[in-house]
């Protein structure tokens, strides 16, 4: 297993909440940090603490993305007119580890990462082993050929744990994906809330 494989059951008990909404999450049995202090009892957190919290929620969900490549997410986001913490789910969602997630190709946020920097994956037929490659309306998302029979693959695919949102279309006898449109935070099948606008305002005051 790689560090962020094993970090995403970390993440859950450091948020307190199945951020993912995963039936082996320990979240599930316990709710309280890890560690030999997880269980101690939690202080209110301040406005700073909260705007961090939800950062490192958002930043985790998507394979706990380091610092700089949430940063420059943001700032492009920032960028762009309209509102920031839409442009950023926006953003995020167009990532290709995430599209492949979302269309139920491989079970975890992780997986897809790795899915996609092992090759298995291309984008209108041609290979694209990137994970942060970042699709457009209209592309094709596909499973290779040679990797269409993989365990993760079938296993992913016959799973009843997530739905496949509406801003793909999956066709998963052939294991194709069209990203339709980009999403707003409203469209995303997040299992807990997410606070983008709480992002927003940690980079903005810091």
């Amino acid at each position: 297993m790689t560090k962020r494989t094993t970090a995403k059951y970390k993440i859950d008990r450091r948020m307190g909440e199945n951020i993912w909404g995963r039936a082996k999450s320990p979240v599930n049995k316990r709710e309280y940090g890890p560690g030999q202090h997880g269980q101690r009892r939690k202080n209110k957190l301040s406005d700073f603490g909260t705007q961090l919290r939800a950062k490192q929620k958002l930043k985790g969900y998507y394979g706990d993305l380091t610092e700089k490549q949430f940063k420059k997410i943001y700032g492009e986001a920032a960028r762009v007119k309209g509102d920031t913490g839409e442009m950023l789910i926006g953003l995020l969602e167009r990532r290709l580890d995430a599209v492949v997630y979302r269309a139920k190709f491989v079970p975890t946020i992780f997986a897809a990462r790795q899915f996609v920097n092992h090759g298995h994956v291309t984008v209108n037929g041609k290979r694209v082993n990137i994970a942060s490659y970042r699709v457009k309306e209209g592309d094709v998302i596909a499973v290779r050929d040679r990797s269409k029979q993989l365990a993760i693959v079938l296993e992913a695919v016959a799973s009843a744990e997530r739905d496949v949102p509406d801003y793909l279309e999956v066709d998963h006898s052939k294991l194709t994906a069209t990203f339709v449109r980009t999403p707003g935070l409203g469209d995303v099948p997040y299992a807990v809330q997410m606070e983008p606008n709480l992002v927003v305002e940690y980079y903005a005051k810091n």
